[in-house]
């Protein structure tokens, strides 16, 4: 039997080209593009808003991602499938980077808000998102919906109240992206009631630290008595802004996933938290609470079982009465 050929390459040498992830391309062929941006983050000097880590890689500025270097080669440069597999197995030298001239950030700019947010409410509420948090968040000003395409847009200000981050969230599909000239030192945050509240929830998204806030609610808590905070992954730049800014936290709750990106993320967020001289006297416990494996990666998904299995019980008792 002859070998199985696709597109002018075998199976086996896609298959070859696919165990390439990107940090290790990059570091065998173009060591001269990495330059690293946090601890365990890299981005590439050709283009700085490509972010490098936890296996994953993301190009913030135009939206595009994946994990391996074959979608690095196709979806950034542009390289034909064939040559791209090629290059990955040996066959041929990789093609030198093309130099552009460094362009002008673009300024930060919220998108236009649409007027009433009925996709965005609808959205959060079918995700378990108590309707007094959204209301919260909408009189705050940290979460709209945008004209064009009704997303949902999670701001982030910094102490003065000026916006200096937004994220977008699709209501219909799941796309998701930073928007422009973002700065995530300053992501999405939920603030406690009291301006010297001790206590700060962290986790990777807004909807996930939405729900961290709901789930305390719907088991009859103080909502409010904590501040939340999203990180927009699981760096650390967020998490020391906010720490920096609100001098009088000194208990860390990581809620970031259960997966291991997640779980890696909360060892290196402790960690660097540890290494800071003004914030390791200060902050005296730092817990790390992933949601259960078994309702899910995230805090979303264990809200939504959640919020399921609750229902389902008053369904019970209804039918019984």
């Amino acid at each position: 039997m002859g070998v199985m050929v696709v597109s002018g390459v075998t199976k086996a040498q896609i298959a070859k080209a696919k165990e390439w992830d990107l940090l290790s391309y990059l570091q065998t062929y173009e060591p001269q593009e990495l330059k690293r941006c946090g601890p365990r983050e890299y981005c590439t000097r050709t283009h700085d808003s490509l972010k490098i880590s936890n296996g994953k890689w993301c190009w913030n500025s135009r939206g595009i991602g994946g994990r391996t270097a074959l979608d690095y080669l196709l979806k950034v440069r542009g390289m034909d499938f064939v040559d791209a597999v090629e290059t990955l197995c040996g066959c041929r030298a990789p093609p030198p980077q093309e130099r552009h001239p460094p362009q002008p950030r673009k300024p930060f700019a919220l998108p236009e808000a649409r007027r009433f947010p009925a996709a965005v409410v609808a959205y959060l509420q079918d995700r378990g998102i108590h309707p007094e948090l959204i209301g919260a968040c909408l009189q705050a000003g940290t979460l709209y919906e945008s004209r064009k395409h009704q997303n949902c847009v999670f701001v982030g200000r910094d102490p003065t109240g000026r916006a200096r981050f937004a994220c977008l969230r699709g209501t219909r599909d799941g796309f998701r992206l930073d928007v422009e000239g973002s700065d995530k030192r300053y992501n999405f945050a939920l603030p406690a009631y009291a301006p010297d509240c001790p206590q700060l929830a962290v986790a990777e998204s807004p909807i996930d630290a939405l729900s961290v806030a709901t789930l305390v609610k719907l088991a009859g808590g103080d909502w409010q008595g904590s501040h939340y905070l999203s990180l927009g992954g699981t760096g650390p730049r967020a998490l020391l802004q906010f720490l920096r800014d609100h001098p009088y936290v000194t208990q860390v709750s990581l809620c970031l996933d259960s997966d291991r990106a997640g779980l890696e993320g909360m060892e290196r967020l402790e960690q660097v938290v540890r290494e800071d001289m003004e914030l390791s006297r200060r902050v005296k416990l730092i817990h790390r609470n992933p949601p259960p494996a078994v309702h899910g990666k995230d805090y979303n998904e264990f809200l939504c079982a959640y919020v399921k299995a609750a229902r389902g019980r008053e369904r019970q008792r209804e039918g019984a009465r």
